[in-house]
């Protein structure tokens, strides 16, 4: 895609499943941007962008992307944006691409907590179809650690917010970000946040220190102790372990991940349990680290 069509600011982030969709950027950066293991969006000042430059950026998409199925709102928070604003912008996302069969956006626990319920589900009534959004972990102090701003009960509570106006629900944990100390703890405690929450997609990325962040620096000063790989997968198997969906996809095989899981639960759970067990036996291969990626 030719995306220096549109107006871009700085590095467009989005979930791998959106790979194949139109990025529309209607903010700039996060809303929260604390993250202690994130560097996407330190550069950037969080901001909305004005209402002509998103109608602007509309119309080209409608002229240029007739083949494509979905869109995504970027940046790291689109949900933070009021209400009646958001929703003239999917109006306007619904007139000029009416062929769209998804719009998705980052959620964070502060933006979800800033809708109504009934906002939420106006959101969805007009055209709004999945939000993605980052927990990382379920372990209080892992979460504390990490600056993530929430308890593991917000994050459930909010999670539930957002599947309970009949948006689609993905949400990102992540491998390792506990560290050594906390490795099972985190594993099994963000399993019961997953369960508790009940999302329609788990996506599970393993940790890459990325240079930059206040993690990276702990971890050079030793105060970080990154785990390895069949550590990683160890921790993978009793989080996966821990975690009780009613019918959702659990997805393991992000560019960071050693082993590749691709699972609909509770249907496939015993069958990627032994593949863990088979590759810690050293049955199964894992991927080796230069093929590893954020």
């Amino acid at each position: 895609m030719a995306y220096d069509e549109l107006d871009y600011q700085g590095m467009i982030f989005r979930p791998p499943s959106e790979a194949d969709s139109i990025l529309l950027q209607v903010t700039v950066g996060c809303s929260h941007n604390k993250c202690t293991f994130c560097e996407m969006y330190k550069a950037k000042r969080f901001s909305i962008k004005k209402d002509e430059v998103i109608m602007a950026d509309i119309a080209k998409a409608a002229k240029l992307y007739k083949g494509f199925r979905r869109l995504f709102l970027c940046d790291g928070d689109a949900l933070i944006i009021p209400q009646k604003r958001l929703i003239a912008i999917l109006d306007e996302i619904k007139k000029k691409l009416p062929w769209l069969e998804r719009i998705g956006t980052y959620a964070n626990h502060k933006s979800i907590s800033m809708k109504t319920p009934e906002e939420l589900v106006e959101l969805r009534e007009h055209g709004l179809s999945i939000a993605y959004m980052g927990i990382e972990s379920g372990d209080a102090v892992t979460l504390e650690n990490i600056k993530k701003g929430a308890t593991p009960e917000r994050l459930i509570e909010m999670g539930k917010k957002i599947k309970a106006s009949g948006i689609k629900l993905s949400v990102t944990v992540l491998n390792g970000i506990g560290g050594r100390e906390r490795s099972m703890i985190h594993a099994k405690e963000t399993g019961r946040v997953l369960s508790e929450m009940n999302p329609d997609f788990v996506g599970a990325l393993s940790l890459m220190l990325t240079p930059g962040t206040s993690l990276y620096k702990d971890h050079m000063d030793g105060k970080f102790p990154v785990i390895d790989a069949n550590e990683m997968l160890q921790e993978l198997g009793v989080m996966f372990a821990n975690t009780n969906l009613t019918g959702g996809l659990f997805h393991a095989n992000h560019a960071s991940n050693y082993l590749p899981i691709r699972a609909k639960l509770p249907d496939d759970k015993d069958r990627i349990l032994r593949l863990i067990n088979e590759a810690l036996a050293g049955k199964v291969k894992l991927k080796p680290e230069y093929m590893r990626a954020l």
